[in-house]
């Protein structure tokens, strides 16, 4: 049955990215959402590095701002107003939003690896124009179809970490059988430190984690780190594993020189150009498997899961949390990684 109600015109505030170093706290009216749309009012959003990104340079890769957006991809609240059309949880319900929606009809989607479809549409993303505004944002209308239902155990706080712990998730699931394996992660920011989360639930035999800041370490240890190195791990190291989350060149030369012969490389951290050197030759030698890891899909679900009955534990990654009127200032602590984690905005 497909329910109808009147409401009034519903003022809201959001974060904007304008252009590089114009991030604005603006007031915006609600838009009618479709029969299948519900409205989320969002309690906590995560500050990705995208989102930093597009704060600092207007530009993600290839991504570039050519008009206003509102930020944010990593967020929980609660229904406010349930689909009209009886579709997606109910009104009151403590949710979590799945940011992208792939077009389900191409190759990709038909084979079950969505976070490959060319189509997708993500929160706070300039790769189409118009860009597709995120969630940073005292209300936003979504799919409800894009909406998970928070489980007992799990608290509207700690559910905005749900979206980077999935992409964690789905890099795990990209190196294969862990258990009792020797992996090295290499950097401890808060995607790798989600990364040590899943590995210690996986059942990693030794889980090695480099980085350039003590904090992190200090971090992943907490989480499960069985050994952490302040700079580069040693190369006689020979981890059967590697998953590199700092996106960085150097990051990467870690990785491939303390695997092991027949090791395998995921190559989770996006580098700041697409062209980076690159230690071909040791992978040749050593006959290395080398595999990129993109976002998720389903795997939202089963990381809500997991955080709901203790097994992932993931609630330490989150290190300061700000109102949306001191977002600058938050935008600011998440840039130091040698003092933060994961930074919250509050709505």
């Amino acid at each position: 049955m497909t329910r109808t109600r009147t409401e009034h015109p519903v003022e809201y505030r959001a974060l904007v990215a304008h252009a590089a170093g114009d991030l604005r706290v603006e007031t915006r009216t609600l838009r009618e959402p479709a029969p299948h749309e519900a409205v989320v009012a969002i309690a906590h959003g995560g500050v990705c590095g995208s989102d930093l990104h597009y704060d600092a340079h207007g530009a993600v890769g290839e991504s570039v701002l050519r008009g206003p957006m509102v930020l944010g991809h990593e967020v929980s609240g609660h229904v406010a107003r349930a689909a009209a059309d009886g579709s997606g949880p109910a009104e009151g319900t403590p949710v979590t939003v799945h940011p992208a929606t792939p077009c389900g009809t191409c190759r990709f989607c038909a084979e079950g690896r969505q976070n490959l479809c060319p189509h997708t549409s993500y929160l706070g993303s300039a790769a189409r124009f118009p860009h597709t505004d995120g969630a940073f944002a005292e209300r936003h209308v979504v799919d409800a179809s894009r909406l998970v239902a928070l489980p007992e155990g799990l608290d509207v706080r700690t559910a905005a970490l749900a979206e980077p712990a999935s992409v964690a998730w789905h890099a795990v699931s990209r190196a294969g059988e862990v258990a009792g394996r020797r992996v090295l992660v290499v950097g401890a920011g808060p995607i790798g430190a989600l990364v040590v989360a899943v590995l210690r639930r996986a059942g990693a035999g030794e889980i090695v984690v480099s980085d350039l800041h003590e904090r992190p370490l200090r971090l992943a240890t907490e989480l499960g780190a069985t050994r952490t190195v302040l700079g580069n791990a040693p190369e006689d190291l020979e981890a059967d594993v590697a998953i590199d989350s700092s996106g960085s060149a150097a990051g990467v030369s870690t990785a491939v020189g303390a695997l092991r012969r027949g090791g395998r490389l995921v190559l989770l951290g996006l580098p700041p150009t697409p062209e980076q050197p690159f230690l071909s030759g040791l992978v040749a030698t050593r006959e290395l498997t080398v595999t990129g890891s993109f976002r998720f899909h389903a795997e939202l679900t089963e990381v809500v899961a997991a955080m709901a009955d203790g097994s992932l534990h993931t609630a330490p990654v989150i290190s300061h949390e700000f109102p949306l009127s001191e977002a600058a200032t938050a935008f600011a602590v998440a840039r130091d990684a040698s003092a933060s984690g994961k930074v919250l905005l509050g709505f």
